[in-house]
């Protein structure tokens, strides 16, 4: 199957919606739950997410997004949650095989609690917690404030 330029996602085209619902909406897919995306070839995906140039673009979008979900700021993953840089246009077995561009691309990729990355695979917006982005002001980090 052959994709068009137009219908990939990118993160430059994610930056102009600015609710967490625009964003979800815009990288949510058809998934089937339980269905393996790598099926016999999860050996090829696992010795990719463990390779030092996958680690190296993930600190990157991880820094770049802030640890944000959706790249949202302010909207902080909640503690105890796992983080995960998603691949907004997902990969396949020939992707690793023949080291896209896309496997490394930050335009392709985003920070995404483990519950929003369900939820654009497996489901809809229902699934996700509401979360509204922390309203900073100044001095609200310093501890010894009263």
């Amino acid at each position: 199957m052959v994709t068009t330029m137009r219908s990939r996602k990118s993160y430059f085209e994610l930056q102009n919606l600015e609710t967490f619902e625009e964003r979800f909406e815009y990288l949510k897919l058809p998934g089937i739950v339980s269905h393996s995306t790598f099926g016999g070839h999860r050996y090829l995906n696992q010795a990719f997410y463990r390779s030092p140039e996958w680690r190296k673009a993930r600190d990157y979008v991880i820094l770049r997004d802030k640890g944000c979900d959706l790249g949202i700021d302010g909207l902080e993953i909640p503690d105890g949650e796992r983080l995960v840089v998603h691949h907004m246009n997902p990969i396949t077995p020939e992707d690793i095989e023949n080291r896209s561009e896309s496997l490394f691309d930050p335009n392709n990729l985003i920070c995404v609690s483990d519950t929003t990355h369900k939820m654009i695979h497996y489901g809809d917006i229902d699934g996700v917690p509401d979360r509204e982005p922390v309203v900073r002001r100044p001095n609200d980090t310093v501890p010894w404030k009263s």
